[in-house]
């Protein structure tokens, strides 16, 4: 690749590459190369134009690489590996136990690390506080921290972190044990912390000796909380009240009354934006507590069975601003016509609606879609009230509509001869579980459609659930990409093209690959 030290006599092309892919291998660190020349003419005859490239040039082609292939350059020669290590501002590890003694070598080479993820099987030793410290002191500008299962790690562990790595701005931590103690260490230590997820973190005391978590310093500046499958998750109550900036509030299965808690909080914290309440203990009042915030733009109410129309009608008034509602009303029957009707007449600029569980009837649909001008995405999943009636109403008035989902209803393919002459902008068609729809009704639709994707799966009706994946898991895809056309896998693609690129050792070939994926980029991203 023009980087060996002398051009005086060139190796044949595979002894070059084999001595150079295992001279890589077998050393942690490998220091740059004493010269680099870039004059080196390849056995074809053609310049080696990348040795003329900058590092920082390299670096930057580097970025729009996946992780595999960038693993794959690093093989290439000395300087590629260099470059590699010093540019790679993303690392997952595996966070066994035996990974101490590799801390000093895997973060010499991978020096301006700023995201780092920590994953432990469960079945394995994780780290302990030893290898977390020494982490820190070698990625002090760590601004991203995720940790998996990382079983021993505890307070003192978590304070020592939260001391060297102030800078930091998201922490994730699923599975551990460690306590209130170092969680309010790092809302202490880590002023610039803007999000904030909690998911089964067991060193938490339960009951009236559980310590208080927050506010801290942290409180300013955090603007996600997220919580999830804790037993004692009002624990978070300081933290979550004096958050005074707090934008976005997600709990899910976390036990105790939150009625109280989202009181509270409303009354205190009005920038919220976007909540998500998922099986947790939550009445109508604490839905009429979210109606004090009137920015509120996204709202998911999954399986919270004591919610009712009223509620909804009294959140609707007085949040007019709602772009986004997902719920899953688990057949409970206690949200329907009245309290949709109330978001449509409320709430006109809806653009997604998912309705999981509930039977809303053509009363309702006509007064959403002909009220909500912008709505763009409609998800009805498990109705037992939603058929060829209403979704001929669909067709008829919801000239916004561009992606529509039908799981589990009573729909027949007399509803999609009706979507063929209606919603004009509609360019995705997900029908699924519907026994009354064929597989003649969807061809019939593609042939009056060309341009709409219609997927059909007709398989049997099961349970709807939307506990862990959201809408998800009952078919919906919101808001995925516009369907494209199909390409060959791109790891597949990739691979191949890179065994060929290196096999004859010319940087030309590279940098051209590089510049068709800019491109490929650019133009998919235009027509997101």
């Amino acid at each position: 690749m023009g980087q060996s030290a002398s051009a005086a006599a060139i190796p044949s092309r595979r002894e070059f590459n084999h001595s150079r892919r295992y001279k890589s291998k077998s050393t942690a660190v490998i220091s740059p190369m004493i010269s680099d020349v870039s004059d080196v003419q390849l056995l074809d005859g053609a310049n080696d134009y990348i040795s003329n490239l900058p590092d920082e040039c390299l670096a930057c082609i580097f970025q729009y690489l996946s992780t595999a292939d960038r693993k794959k350059c690093s093989l290439v020669c000395q300087r590629w590996f260099r470059i590699e290590g010093q540019s790679r501002h993303r690392l997952s590890l595996n966070a066994q136990s035996d990974l101490l003694a590799l801390i000093p070598s895997i973060f010499s080479r991978f020096d301006v690390v700023t995201k780092l993820a920590l994953k432990c099987d469960r079945r394995s030793v994780s780290i302990g506080d030893d290898a977390l410290i020494l982490i820190s002191l070698r990625c002090r500008n760590l601004t991203r921290l995720k940790l998996r299962a990382c079983r021993e790690l505890t307070d003192a562990g978590m304070s020592a972190f939260a001391k060297n790595c102030k800078g930091l701005k998201k922490l994730s931590c699923g599975s551990c044990t460690f306590g209130a103690k170092g969680m309010n260490a790092v809302l202490d230590n880590c002023s610039n912390l803007e999000e904030l997820s909690v998911k089964r973190l067991r060193g938490i005391t339960d009951g009236a000796t559980a310590e208080p978590i927050g506010p801290g310093q942290a409180s300013s500046s955090l603007k996600t909380i997220c919580l999830k499958e804790l037993y004692n998750g009002q624990c978070f109550r300081p933290l979550i009240i004096g958050a005074k900036n707090l934008r976005t509030l997600k709990l899910f299965r976390c036990s105790g009354d939150w009625d109280n808690l989202l009181q509270l909080v409303t009354d205190q914290v009005t920038s919220l934006v976007e909540i998500h309440l998922e099986r947790i203990q939550v009445t109508d009042v604490g839905l009429a507590a979210i109606s004090n915030c009137s920015d509120l733009e996204i709202l998911h109410l999954v399986k919270t069975p004591e919610c009712t129309n009223l509620g909804l009608a009294a959140l609707s008034e007085r949040c007019r601003l709602l772009r986004k509602l997902h719920i899953d009303g688990w057949k409970a029957n206690r949200i329907g016509d009245e309290g949709l009707i109330s978001i449509a007449k409320c709430c006109p600029n809806l653009q997604e609606l998912v309705l999981i569980g509930v039977n809303p009837t053509k009363l309702s649909l006509e007064v959403l879609v002909s009220n909500c001008q912008n709505l763009e995405r409609l998800a009805l999943c498990g109705s037992d009230t939603v058929g060829d009636v209403e979704l001929s109403c669909i067709a008829a008035k919801c000239t916004a509509l561009k992606k529509l989902c039908v799981k589990s209803c009573p729909v027949t393919d007399h509803g999609m001869e009706a979507l063929a002459s209606g919603c004009p902008n509609l360019i995705k068609v997900k029908v699924k579980k519907c026994r009354g729809v064929t597989t003649e009704g969807a061809d019939w639709l593609r042939a009056r459609r060309e341009l709409v994707v219609v997927n059909l799966d007709s398989g049997e009706p099961e349970q709807q659930d939307a506990s862990d994946g959201g809408p998800q898991d009952n078919g919906i895809e919101f808001p995925p990409q516009i369907a494209a056309p199909s390409i060959p896998s791109a790891s597949t693609s990739r691979s191949t093209s890179f065994k060929a690129r290196f096999g004859l050792l010319s940087g030309r070939y590279l940098v051209a690959c590089t510049l068709r994926r800019w491109s490929g980029g650019n133009s998919s991203s235009r027509n997101i």
